[in-house]
């Protein structure tokens, strides 16, 4: 197993890595909206955070040789459900036509006061 860290996404502030790559696969650890690099910088609305989300895990992907065509099943958790159709027009803008699996999780709240977090699974572009 090999663990990925870049400074496009937010830094691991617990006791895990941003991703590990095993066997051709990219797993991808949950990401909050935060920006990378300015953990104090808070983003407001949900439509802000979502699309930090997505391009927080698509800067992992790409520091592991995946990358957003290559997503193969992603995992939302949204802290209403009501926030659903708004999350899933932003996907889908930044996914294009690559549908990958997804589950969309409602949840009561999630760290910090966050309205978003994603993980992901994606395959390893081959050479």
């Amino acid at each position: 197993m090999k663990t990925v860290s870049t400074a496009a996404a937010p830094e691991a502030r617990g006791h895990y890595s941003q991703a590990v790559v095993h066997e051709g696969l990219v797993y991808v650890a949950g990401q909050l909206p935060v920006v990378p690099g300015k953990p104090e910088e808070r983003l407001e609305g949900f439509e802000a955070q979502a699309r930090r989300v997505i391009d927080n895990v698509c800067a992992i992907l790409e520091a592991a040789g995946s990358g957003t065509d290559l997503i193969v099943k992603a995992t939302v958790y949204i802290a209403d459900v009501a926030h659903w159709p708004a999350f899933n027009a932003i996907y889908a803008e930044k996914l294009g036509a690559h549908r990958p699996a997804r589950t969309v999780v409602p949840v009561a709240q999630l760290h910090y006061g966050y309205l978003v977090e994603m993980d992901a699974i994606g395959a390893v572009r081959r050479p």
